[in-house]
C-alpha cells in the first residue's frame, strides 16, 4: 500500500498533506492560455476542453491523468490536485491545507454521516452540504483546496463489521437515495446555475462494503453479487447520483464485481453508468480509488501486463487514476496500440470540461463563488447547524424515566473512554475543527456537579482504573458511562471481527450497575455493538441508553443538552443492531442479502431472526398519537390504470405518485419534540423470498409543542411499490400490500393491486 494511502488510512496529521495543495487558477488574461479556445467563454465546455487538449503532447496528456496533475507550464496550465475530501466538513487530504493558526486554520466539523442519516431530515442534509461547499469554495479561493471533493460514501451499510459504515447514512437504499439527492444538491448547487459550486463524487462504485484482511482484503476481494441484489440494494444510491442528481464524479472501487475489477469493469462503467443511466455528459468523470487501477494488475491479476491493465481501465471509463499507474503505463499502452490518443482525449475532455463548469478558467469577477472567503467559514449559523445536526441525530434507545436529568443538585459521576472525547467525536475523514466540545466540557458549562474519571480505555483489559470509577459512582446520585467504539477499532482498512462491547467496558459497567445508582449509558461509535446485557433482563441492565455515534465538534454539548432536557431526542437508528453471534453465522464476504443456508439475512429487510434493536428505533421524552387523515380512502388499485399513459418509462414511473398519506401527529405529552415518521411497505407479491418490509417514505416533523398537532406528509411513488426479479427487471405485481407506520408499527393501511404484472424497467444483461 503506497505511503499516501497508508498515511490517510492511519489518520496522519492534516499538515502531512500541505505539500500536495492545488496550484493557482489559470490566467486567461495575460498568460499563454489567453489565445486558446479554453478561455473563450462563448464556447461550450466540451469545445473549450478540446481546444486545450489539442495543444498537449501525448506525454503531457498521460501525465495529467493522475490525481496530482502537473499541468503544462509551457501553456500556462497550472498543476491541479484532484483529491480533496469533505465527508462531513472540509477535511485533511492531498488537496486541502489548513493554516497552522488564524484564517483557514479550521472548518466546521459536522457529525459523521451515520448520525446525519439518523436525523431522517433531508432538508437538514441539504443545509449541511451547502455549508460544506461554501467553506470548500472559500478554501479554494485562497489556494487551500481543490474544487473536486471525493464525497459522499454512499455504499449501503450492509454488514455491522464494516469499518467504514460510519461514513454512510445507514443500511437502507431508499433512505440513501433520498439523502444523497439532497447532499449533492447542496454541494454542487442548482443544476440551472451557470457554475457548479464544487463537484461531488459518489463512491465507491460498486458493491464495496468491507475492508477485509488477508486473502479477502479489499484490494483482492471479488464481490459475488446476484443481479437481483445488485439492482435492488447495492446500486440504487448510485443510480440517484447519476440519473437524478447529475453528480459530477464517480469513484470506482477496489474490489472486483463478479470477477471483473470495478475500475476495469465495462459493464458497470459503460453499460450501466454511462449507457443505461445516461450519465454521459462530457464533463462527467470517473476516478479510481487510490491505487485501484494498479490493483487491476498487481493484486487482482486481471491482465497479463501492466500496460493492459491501464488500457483496460481507461477504455472501460476510468478517466482519472488516483495514483501513478497511468503515468507509468499508458505510454507503453499507447505505443503497443492498446489505446489511442482519442482515448486520452476523451478522459481529459471530461476532466477539463468539469473544471470549466466550475469556472476554473473564467474571470472571477463574474463568479459569486469566487467572492467567498474566511468570513464565510465557521460562521455562527454554521456552528449552530453543526450543533442542530448532532442533536437531531442522537437516538434514545432506552429510558425508564431517569432522563431527562433536570436537577442541578444531582451529583453525577461521568465515567468512560468517551467522557472527555474531543477528536474522537469527529470520526474519520475529518478536518481541523474550530473547537471540540467533549461531554465533560459540556457538563461543566451547564454547571453540573460532575466527578469525572476514565475508568478504562476503549479496548483495554487493564482494570487499574476501576477503583476510581467505582468510588466516583459511589459518591454520586447518577452515573453516566460514555463508551462504545471509535476509530481505534473501526475505520478505513479496519473491520471488526466482533460486534460486542470491546475490552472490559461491560465488566466495569456491571460493577457500576451493582452500586444501585441510576446508570445512563452513552453508546458511541458508528457501528453498533450488542446491547443485550444493558437492556431489560440483561446482566448489566441500565436505566437509559443513548446512541451518539460520532456527533462532531459540538457533540458533547448536544449529548448533555439531551441528557438534561434542554433538547428532546428524536433521531432514529439508521442501522440494525444484531446479536453478537451474528458474526458467527455469516461471513462479511457473503454478499447475499436474502436468508439461506449459512446466512440469516442482511439488514432489517431480510434478517430472519430477532434483532437486539430494530432499524428505525428511536424513543422520545413525550408521547405521540398518530392518525391517518388522508390517502387511505381507496383500497384497491389496478396496475394498468396506475401506470396509465406513462407506458413503461422507468424514469417517469419511479417518481409517479401512487398517493400521499397524511398523518396527524399529536403531542400528548409534556415535552415539545420533533417526530420522525417512517412508512414501510409489506407484501408477499412478487419473487420469493419477499423482504420483511421496505422503507418507502419518511419525513421529520419539527417542534411539535405539547397538546398540539402537526401533519406528516408521506408521498409514496409507484417505484416504491415495485420489486426486482432475478434478472434485475423491476416489476409491479398484483397482490395484497400493507403500509405500516413507525417502529414498532403504530398504524396500518391495507390495499390490493389488481391487473397484470407490469415491467417498469428492463435491466441490461452483463456481457463481460
Amino acid at each position: 500500500m503506497p505511503l499516501i494511502k497508508s498515511a490517510f488510512v492511519l489518520g496522519v496529521a492534516v499538515s502531512y498533506f500541505a505539500g500536495f495543495v492545488s496550484a493557482d487558477f489559470p490566467d486567461c488574461v495575460n498568460g499563454p492560455l489567453k489565445t486558446n479556445g479554453v478561455c473563450d467563454t462563448t464556447l461550450g465546455a466540451a469545445s473549450r476542453a478540446k481546444a486545450l487538449i489539442a495543444e498537449l503532447t501525448s506525454d503531457e496528456k498521460i501525465a495529467n491523468l493522475n490525481n496530482g496533475a502537473p499541468g503544462v507550464s509551457r501553456l500556462g496550465l497550472p498543476s491541479y490536485q484532484w483529491w480533496s475530501e469533505a465527508l462531513h466538513g472540509v477535511a485533511g487530504s492531498p488537496g486541502v491545507s489548513f493554516a497552522s493558526s488564524g484564517n483557514y486554520s479550521s472548518a466546521t466539523s459536522f457529525p459523521q454521516p451515520i448520525i446525519l442519516g439518523a436525523t431522517f431530515d433531508d432538508n437538514l442534509i441539504h443545509e449541511v452540504a451547502s455549508v460544506v461547499s461554501t467553506e470548500a469554495r472559500a478554501f479554494n479561493n485562497v489556494n487551500r483546496a481543490g474544487l473536486d471533493f471525493w464525497t459522499p460514501n454512499i455504499n449501503p451499510f450492509r454488514d455491522p463489521r464494516w469499518g467504514r459504515g460510519q461514513e454512510t447514512p445507514g443500511e437502507d437504499p431508499f433512505h440513501l437515495q433520498s439523502y444523497v439527492a439532497q447532499l449533492i444538491a447542496g454541494l454542487q448547487a442548482d443544476a440551472d446555475s451557470p457554475y457548479r459550486k464544487v463537484v461531488s463524487t459518489c463512491k465507491h462504485y460498486a458493491a464495496y462494503d468491507q475492508e477485509g484482511s488477508g486473502s479477502t482484503v479489499r484490494d483482492v476481494f471479488n464481490a459475488i453479487v446476484t443481479t437481483q441484489d445488485l439492482v435492488e440494494y447495492y446500486l440504487p444510491p448510485f443510480r440517484t447520483c447519476a440519473k437524478d442528481s447529475k453528480v459530477g464524479g464517480f469513484m470506482c472501487s477496489y474490489n472486483e464485481v463478479n470477477g471483473v475489477p470495478s475500475c476495469a469493469n465495462n459493464y458497470l462503467l459503460q453499460t450501466i453508468l454511462r449507457g443505461h443511466w445516461g450519465w454521459n455528459d462530457t464533463d462527467k468523470w470517473v476516478v479510481s480509488d487510490c491505487d485501484a487501477v494498479s490493483d487491476v494488475y498487481n493484486t487482482h491479476h486481471y491482465t497479463a501486463t501492466a500496460a493492459e491493465a491501464a488500457a483496460d481501465s481507461l477504455k472501460a471509463g476510468t478517466d482519472l487514476d488516483c495514483g501513478t499507474f497511468y503515468q507509468s503505463n499508458l505510454g507503453t499502452a499507447l505505443s503497443q496500440g492498446l489505446i489511442e490518443d482519442a482515448d486520452l482525449d476523451r478522459a481529459l475532455t471530461r476532466l477539463y470540461g468539469s473544471l470549466i463548469k466550475l469556472g476554473y478558467f473564467d474571470n472571477p469577477a463574474n463568479q459569486p463563488y469566487r467572492a467567498l472567503g474566511w468570513s464565510n467559514v465557521n460562521t455562527e449559523s454554521s456552528q449552530h447547524l453543526a450543533y442542530t445536526a448532532a442533536v437531531s441525530g442522537i437516538v434514545l434507545l432506552k429510558n425508564d424515566g431517569v432522563l431527562p436529568i433536570t436537577s442541578k443538585d444531582k451529583k453525577i459521576a461521568l465515567i468512560g473512554p468517551w467522557a472527555n472525547a474531543t477528536t474522537q467525536m469527529q470520526g474519520n475523514y475529518a478536518g481541523v475543527a474550530p473547537f471540540l466540545h467533549s461531554p465533560l466540557y459540556a457538563a461543566q458549562q451547564l454547571g453540573l456537579d460532575i466527578s469525572y474519571t476514565l475508568g478504562t480505555d476503549i479496548s483495554s483489559t487493564d482494570t487499574s482504573g476501576f477503583a476510581a470509577a467505582l468510588a466516583a459512582g459511589n459518591g454520586s446520585d447518577i452515573i453516566i458511562f460514555a463508551g462504545g467504539i471509535d476509530n481505534s477499532i473501526e475505520a478505513e482498512g479496519k473491520d471488526r471481527s466482533t460486534i460486542t462491547w470491546p475490552g472490559n467496558q461491560l465488566d466495569l459497567l456491571s460493577q457500576l450497575v451493582a452500586l444501585g445508582k441510576p446508570v445512563v449509558v452513552l453508546q458511541m461509535g458508528g457501528g453498533q455493538v450488542d446491547d443485550s446485557s444493558l437492556l431489560e433482563g440483561g446482566a448489566s441492565t441500565v436505566n437509559a441508553l443513548i446512541w451518539g455515534g460520532y456527533p462532531g465538534q459540538d457533540g458533547g454539548t448536544a449529548l448533555f443538552d439531551i441528557i438534561t432536557g434542554k433538547q428532546a431526542p428524536a433521531g432514529r437508528l439508521p442501522i440494525t443492531q444484531y446479536p453478537a453471534d451474528y458474526v458467527d453465522q455469516v461471513p462479511i464476504t457473503n454478499m447475499s442479502l436474502r436468508p439461506g443456508s449459512g446466512n440469516p439475512g442482511r439488514t432489517y429487510k431480510w434478517y430472519s431472526q430477532t434483532p437486539v434493536i430494530e432499524f428505525g428505533t428511536g424513543l422520545h421524552y413525550t408521547d405521540f398519537d398518530l392518525r391517518w387523515t388522508a390517502g387511505t380512502g381507496k383500497t384497491s388499485f389496478n396496475i394498468q390504470e396506475l401506470i396509465g399513459a406513462s407506458g413503461t418509462d422507468w424514469d417517469t414511473l419511479e417518481k409517479k405518485q401512487f398517493t400521499t398519506f397524511h398523518v396527524s401527529v399529536t403531542n400528548t405529552g409534556h415535552t415539545a419534540s420533533d417526530y420522525v415518521a417512517l412508512l414501510f411497505l409489506k407484501t408477499t407479491a412478487g419473487p420469493t423470498p419477499a423482504p420483511i418490509k421496505s422503507l418507502v417514505s419518511y419525513t421529520r416533523v419539527h417542534a411539535i409543542s405539547t397538546r398540539s398537532s402537526r401533519t406528516a406528509l408521506l408521498p409514496v411513488t409507484l417505484g416504491s411499490l415495485a420489486r426486482v426479479d432475478e434478472n434485475g427487471n423491476t416489476n409491479i405485481y398484483p397482490g395484497e400490500y400493507s403500509l405500516e407506520l413507525d417502529v414498532p408499527n403504530r398504524l396500518t393501511f391495507n390495499f390490493t393491486l389488481t391487473g397484470k404484472t407490469a415491467t417498469l424497467e428492463e435491466w441490461p444483461v452483463a456481457t463481460n
